[in-house]
């Protein structure tokens, strides 16, 4: 399989600079295209739906050519959904961190 990487994700309970409200997903994130390292604070709303491995851990972030091919003998921490059009990804558990996988459609995704 191949991985590309595509961000590292941290969580924080404090305000960050760039803020992003994703209101279907309950969290504020910051844009990890504006570094060169893809760094992303995230900070999770209280009734956000997921496991405090994912609010309370950092992930790093692949991109995946098919998603559910790489989600295949993992543990699933958040079942693939589509938080933007031409995007599906999920969250697996691996050796107790979270990873996210991504599948990009680029023909509808050229921006990313």
């Amino acid at each position: 399989r191949m991985f590309k990487y595509n961000h590292i994700g941290i969580p924080t309970t404090e305000r960050f600079e760039g803020e992003i409200d994703l209101p279907l997903l309950k969290m504020t994130v910051s844009d990890h295209g504006n570094n060169p390292f893809g760094i992303q604070w995230q900070r999770y709303w209280a009734d956000a739906p997921y496991p405090d491995l994912v609010k309370k851990v950092p992930h790093v972030a692949f991109e995946v050519e098919d998603l559910e091919a790489a989600l295949a003998g993992n543990r699933v921490l958040i079942p693939p959904n589509n938080p933007s059009p031409g995007v599906r990804v999920a969250m697996i558990e691996v050796k107790g961190a979270p990873v996210e996988l991504i599948q990009i459609d680029r023909t509808l995704r050229k921006d990313l």
